[in-house]
């Protein structure tokens, strides 16, 4: 397993540039790459004992796969092929699916660190193969995007590598239990450049603007699982240092009640999805022994939801009220949304309950609010019209795209089917209903336009230096101390 692992790693960074040196098979290149690592996770998500190996001793590499890492491979396999055939009758070059396949490399080698520096490593790589995607159109919008999401990030990265380095002076070693022991800055620092990698809380608010400007795929793919690249390690390092778990926690709660606050009155499609991403990504955070299912029904959904985005009609969601779509776009929109909100049926609905189940008794109010918004939301594109003739032109590799991504929200639907009980079942039932009454008599009728003063760059880099404070502030004042 361990050499099968290697060349699981290594393929994708070959095909990867191969694929740019032969365009006329680079699709048929990158779709067989995406497909080897759905047959990975698939395997790696079924493992009955964890897998870890040590390459290079105390410098690094430590590499851990389990049930966690299998959940996320999965999820970037499905969320890759989905792209791919999204793509398949566009016209991107070469470089388009070079990108792609290195991003997907780079974000699995990320899924299975158990070490700072080769996370770093990983890190570095999305950053730079996601600015190539963002900026792939040319236009000086795009570029600026990119630029923007570049720099944010490497400002993160700067205070992670930072506290890396602490921890290695402290242990001699780059091993995330290197936290255990670690001095308390050292631990704010690398939580810091995770928290802003991941588009977590307000020091993720670089996010809402960078995956709506970006082209409809690349879009899904930062959504579904670029962000995760950061989240991964915020859930390892707390499931294996117990001691930083009511500090991920706290993040997840305060994220995913901003999240869903902004979607909630945000009334442009993909930024609405956008800050829907940052909510979610603290129902993940908010339950980390659990987080991997989440991880993947998540994923899946978001990737589609932000494919059939670029299918609509206008992305003004009070212009949609008096544009109707295609009914055949509106009830895969429906599907997902469903799955979002937590009904029965799809995978959403299992990863709500399980989540919930885990959630320690200070969060629970918090995060049935979350989760009360999420569908409130999300309701916005339940009751828009639809009609059976008209709307825009869907592209053709769409529905092949849209197939596997729902049809993996109905199987992952049986991974907990344990929450199929009646009091599981009408708990949120009962929320839906009542977030769609929301909707309907209260949010419909109010307009609400929420400032973006905090999106700007300058007080994104303000906010980090916050943010660090405020972690040090919560580990200064935990009880359980970390070192």
């Amino acid at each position: 397993m361990n050499a099968l692992t290697i060349i699981w790693i290594a393929l994708p960074l070959f095909i990867g540039f191969s694929i740019y040196l032969l365009p006329s098979i680079c699709r048929y290149l990158a779709l067989g790459v995406a497909i080897v690592s759905l047959v990975y996770g698939l395997k790696t998500s079924s493992l009955s004992a964890a897998l870890d190996f040590n390459l290079l001793d105390n410098f690094g590499v430590i590499l851990l796969i389990d049930n966690l890492s299998g959940f996320f491979i999965l999820t970037n396999a499905l969320v890759t092929l989905g792209v791919i055939l999204y793509c398949w009758y566009s016209d991107k070059t070469s470089f388009f699916y070079t990108q792609v396949i290195i991003l997907h490399g780079s974000v699995n080698a990320a899924f299975i660190c158990a070490d700072f520096i080769s996370l770093y490593v990983a890190l570095e790589v999305i950053s730079i193969a996601a600015f190539l995607l963002i900026a792939y159109p040319r236009s000086d919008r795009s570029i600026w995007v990119a630029l923007r999401y570049l720099f944010v990030s490497n400002t993160a990265m700067l205070f992670y590598l930072v506290g890396t380095v602490l921890v290695y002076q402290a242990h001699h070693s780059f091993s995330f239990e290197g936290l255990k022991g670690a001095p308390l800055e050292a631990v704010a620092l690398i939580f810091l450049g995770l928290l802003a990698k991941g588009g977590i809380f307000i020091v993720g608010l670089w996010l809402p603007l960078t995956h709506s400007e970006s082209e409809t795929p690349v879009s899904a793919m930062l959504s579904g699982v670029v962000v995760k690249a950061a989240i991964y390690p915020l859930v390892r390092c707390t499931l294996m240092v117990p001691e930083v778990d009511p500090i991920v926690r706290i993040f997840g709660v305060g994220t995913a009640l901003l999240g869903v606050i902004y979607a909630i009155f945000e009334q442009d499609a993909k930024r609405m999805l956008a800050f829907s991403t940052v909510s979610q990504l603290g129902f993940i955070l908010a339950a980390p022994e659990v987080g991997g299912f989440y991880a993947l029904t998540h994923g899946l959904v978001k990737s589609s939801l932000f494919l059939m985005a670029g299918a609509l009609p206008s992305l003004n969601l009070r212009e949609l009220k008096n544009k109707p779509m295609n009914t055949a776009i509106w009830i895969p929109l429906v599907i997902a949304s469903f799955s979002i909100s937590g009904f029965p049926l799809l995978s959403g609905f299992g990863a709500k309950v399980l989540t919930m189940k885990n959630l320690l008794p200070w969060q629970v109010l918090v995060m049935n609010v979350a989760a009360l918004g999420t569908a409130t939301a999300f309701a916005k594109f339940i009751f828009l019209p639809h009609t059976k003739e008209g709307g825009r032109k869907i592209k053709r590799g769409f529905w092949p795209a849209i197939a596997l991504l729902l049809s993996g929200l109905f199987i992952a639907n049986g991974v907990y089917y344990q929450a199929y009980t009646l009091t599981n079942i009408i708990k949120p039932l009962a929320t839906i209903f009542l977030a769609w009454l929301t909707y309907i008599f209260i949010v419909e009728r109010m307009v609400i336009k929420l400032p973006r003063v905090a999106e700007q760059l300058e007080h994104l880099i303000g906010m980090m230096s916050l943010i660090l404070i405020f972690v040090f502030w919560l580990l200064l004042g935990s009880q359980i101390s970390i070192s």
